[in-house]
């Protein structure tokens, strides 16, 4: 038992996840074990004959809980639980389709393979994870006292079977993708398409800028435009169901149990000579840290509570922030190491390339400046004047310490005395006002005992018991809605598309849509447990696959419509403008539009501003040469020419980079292909699923 126990003390956690993981599914599947416990006649799937089991399938969802639990220290969430049950299933349905590709090509793993990734030069890395030498490499003798231990025997055989089975693999892996290749030429291409950036002028019209009594749209056109774009108002089977919600946050009685908790524990807290001692023998769910913290570093409630009067040995609280409720005792304070403040400030935004509108918005920096110094509310100035979002808080940036700021406001602000008027301060956005409204003198060493304000079980339990009288009471009497408003709830609609993974006001869940799948008009689910409430469902209608109709979709219909005809006149002008008086002079025979800039832009660009998300500007951008000038182009928003003012190539490829590049292609490349081989496999082959005969 020595050698099981040195074992086991070197192995830790994740070891034994993997053996289980990975040696159940793939010994299982390696030795032919998996026909054996077909015969059970627990078939969860079958793949072209071949079995998937209820067993299997339970061992494998159920380590990738147990996983979660290790990693996270709580139960999986319902939601996230429904996605693993799906993502299982499919990985247990592909490994069977490449075990029987692997059979067809004759793929094997002979003993001597095995023996080499075991005790060869270079072993597989869950042998140097087994028995690691601490160094990166193998301890030999902890190997070798492993393999004729026999007690250690049916672990070594999960171990064997981890190793032959991810070899096989390997080999199959290798097979597909060895006829990925990557040029010298294609990474080349890949690296100036990355890194190419081209600066540009535009004259653009948008659609909005002609009003829309200047076109008429009559049926016929709206019918037209509905019969060529027919596919896009294609659909699915269309469920329309109503479900009335139980939520599952917290009532104050269960707020209550916890505040009581943390009360219970203030006086042995304040006396605990060992904080981290404390915090772990009562189950905080936050651990014992020895940082010191400032104020721009605690969430903004804590920080309230702890610098209010932070005198050592204090014990704050209970404080409620998040989800949490916290009990904290002042351990230390001292002066700060660096600069925190509290600032607000007024932006006046202007991009960094357009000399005019940087010159305004110094201008009417000062011009508030001046106000303010005149004696203006700078709060009030900040919601007329600041252009982000903290114009509606006075311009209040709360408290911020080093990095968070770009460095001339940052510089500008941890020079500032408190109350004191700064700026106009130039960056990359604009031009900056700034008031310094406090600034950091202390920082505090804390420990903070907190608990999570969970629902208790028999809240839960309550609640789902009421949504079970719901389900029982609507199924007998046929009446859904009579029931909900019976118990105080209301019913709200949705409407579901087989298949559909988002449902709006739900978000995902397989357990409704399963119920869906088979589901009658009139027909009530059991009670669904999603992450954050339950959930009784009913189907108030069902609209077979097929396409929406045109009076559903006219509304939708009529301004893509108005826009097709706006572009054509649009489109007109400009090509007579551009062909009269060149790219010059087109702006000015256009009433005035003027000529605007888009530069750095790159194959990743997705919006263009002045115009928005305009893809065809971005890639004629890219496909023209310095100087050029393109057609008239419609895109989304607008119609518009540009010219390409410069095209900044970027500097040589070095080798490193063309070696990172390639490799980067190449698993691109190897990924694209094996997922597409994976997808023909699942079309060719028979797979039943009978999740329905043992899930409901």
């Amino acid at each position: 038992m020595g050698v099981m126990n040195k074992l086991r003390e070197n192995t830790g956690v994740i070891l034994w996840i993997l053996v289980i993981a990975f040696g159940v599914i793939w010994m299982l599947q390696d030795t032919g074990g998996l026909d054996v416990i077909g015969n059970l006649g627990n078939r969860l799937a079958e793949v072209n004959g071949d079995p998937v089991t209820l067993e299997q399938y339970n061992q494998a969802v159920q380590t990738r809980i147990d996983s979660y639990q290790q990693q996270n220290g709580e139960s999986m969430p319902p939601q996230m639980l429904d996605q693993t049950r799906e993502q299982v299933f499919n990985q247990l349905v592909d490994d069977r389709l490449r075990e029987q590709e692997m059979d067809r090509l004759g793929i094997g793993v002979s003993d001597a393979e095995v023996l080499d990734m075991v005790l060869g030069d270079e072993p597989h890395s869950l042998i140097k994870l087994y028995f690691s030498d601490g160094q990166g490499g193998v301890d030999r003798a902890l190997l070798q006292n492993f393999i004729e231990n026999p007690e250690a025997s049916a672990t070594w055989v999960q171990i064997e079977g981890i190793l032959r089975a991810q070899r096989r693999r390997e080999k199959l892996d290798n097979l597909i993708s060895s006829t990925v290749r990557v040029s010298d030429r294609e990474v080349e291409e890949e690296y100036l398409r990355r890194n190419r950036k081209v600066d540009t002028r535009f004259v653009a019209l948008r659609f909005a800028s002609l009003p829309d009594d200047s076109i008429q749209v009559t049926d016929s056109d709206l019918q037209r435009y509905y019969d060529r774009h027919r596919e896009d108002y294609a659909r699915k089977r269309t469920y329309t169901i109503g479900y009335v919600s139980r939520s599952k946050v917290p009532p104050p009685e269960d707020t209550a149990l916890v505040v009581h908790d943390l009360e219970s524990l203030r006086e042995s807290f304040a006396a605990a000579k060992d904080d981290s001692l404390f915090l772990a023998l009562n189950a905080s769910d936050l651990p014992f840290t020895n940082v010191y913290f400032r104020r721009d570093e605690l969430d903004e409630t804590l920080a309230d509570a702890v610098f209010a009067d932070p005198t050592p040995g204090t014990v704050i609280g209970p404080v409620f922030s998040g989800d949490m409720a916290h009990l904290i005792k002042i351990l230390d304070v001292r002066p700060p190491r660096e600069t925190a403040v509290r600032a607000r400030h007024i932006l006046f935004r202007a991009a960094k390339d357009d000399a005019q509108a940087r010159a305004e918005a110094l201008k009417k920096a000062r011009d508030v400046r001046r106000q303010i110094l005149n004696g203006a509310d700078f709060a009030e100035m900040a919601r007329l004047n600041s252009a982000d979002g903290t114009r509606n808080k006075g311009g209040d940036l709360g408290w911020f310490g080093p990095g968070r700021m770009v460095k001339p406001f940052e510089e500008a602000a941890f020079q500032a005395r408190v109350g004191r008027l700064v700026g106009p301060v130039e960056t990359d956005f604009g031009y900056h006002l700034i008031e310094v409204t406090d600034r950091a003198d202390k920082e505090v060493k804390i420990a903070d005992f907190a608990q999570r304000i969970r629902t208790s079980v028999s809240t839960l339990n309550r609640l789902q018991e009421q949504l079970d009288d719901l389900q029982y009471f609507a199924t007998e009497s046929g009446n859904f809605q009579q029931e909900a408003e019976r118990i105080g709830l209301s019913v709200q609609t949705v409407q579901v598309e087989q298949g559909q993974r988002f449902i709006p006001g739900l978000r995902n869940s397989s357990t409704l849509m399963n119920f869906l799948e088979t589901a009658k008009i009139g027909q009530v689910s059991d009670v669904i447990e999603l992450d954050d409430q339950f959930i009784v469902a009913t189907v108030e209608a069902i609209t077979p696959e097929g396409h929406r109709p045109f009076e559903e979709v006219r509304n939708q219909i009529e301004p893509r419509v108005k826009n097709e005809k706006k572009a054509a006149i649009l489109h007109r002008q400009m090509v007579e403008a551009l062909e009269k008086f060149g790219f010059d002079g087109m702006g000015q025979a256009l009433h005035g539009a003027i000529v605007q800039t888009a530069t750095d832009l790159t194959l990743n660009s997705t919006v263009v501003p002045g115009l928005g998300r305009e893809p065809r500007f971005v890639g004629a951008a890219l496909g023209l040469s310095e100087g050029e000038t393109s057609p008239v182009i419609d895109g989304n928003n607008a119609v518009y020419v540009l010219q390409v003012v410069q095209v900044r190539e970027p500097a040589p490829l070095d080798e490193a980079e063309r070696t990172r590049l390639r490799d980067a292609l190449l698993q691109q490349r190897k990924a694209a292909l094996r997922n597409r081989w994976l997808v023909a496999l699942r079309d060719e082959a028979d797979i039943t699923d009978n999740r329905r005969r043992f899930f409901q």
